[in-house]
């Protein structure tokens, strides 16, 4: 039975979690708090697979049909859309880091530094951060070799 915008409306929640179906591999799992999640299932290599195709109603029906219908597609080139979305997932991720790791020294128009080391975050003001420039400055033309052990 296909859903549409009148049975998701009417549906309620239970004790237990239940699954109301749409099309071609496509249901809404319906959980006992009240949340509502799009799932796609699929077998691939034998074995049975679901994937997530978002949460109701900020993914309405019409997209997850989308959804749906890209993931068929991905099957249909022999491509498993759970690897895909892991390797999607995996880029967002390094994307993050790499923007992460771009924005790990900040200075603000005051002239205050903000810096990251690791999950620790630090402030200087403005002249905090103008000493730390002089000090570097002072200390950037010195030789820094140490002299071997007698």
């Amino acid at each position: 039975m296909a859903l549409d915008k009148a049975i998701l409306e009417a549906l309620a929640p239970r004790a237990t979690p239940y699954k109301v179906t749409d099309s071609k591999g496509l249901y809404l799992l319906i959980q006992p708090n009240g949340g509502r999640y799009w799932r796609f299932r699929y077998r691939w290599a034998g074995k049975q697979n679901t994937l997530s195709c978002g949460v109701y109603p900020e993914v309405a029906l019409d997209e997850a049909r989308s959804r749906r219908d890209a993931f068929r597609t991905m099957l249909s080139q022999d491509v498993n859309p759970s690897d895909q979305a892991k390797t999607e997932r995996a880029e967002i991720s390094d994307e993050r880091a790499r923007q992460e790791s771009a924005m790990r020294f900040m200075l603000d128009n005051d002239g205050a530094l903000y810096f990251r080391l690791g999950s620790r975050r630090l402030t200087l003001t403005p002249a905090e951060t103008n000493h730390l420039r002089a000090f570097l400055d002072a200390t950037r033309g010195l030789n820094h070799e140490v002299p071997p052990c007698l």
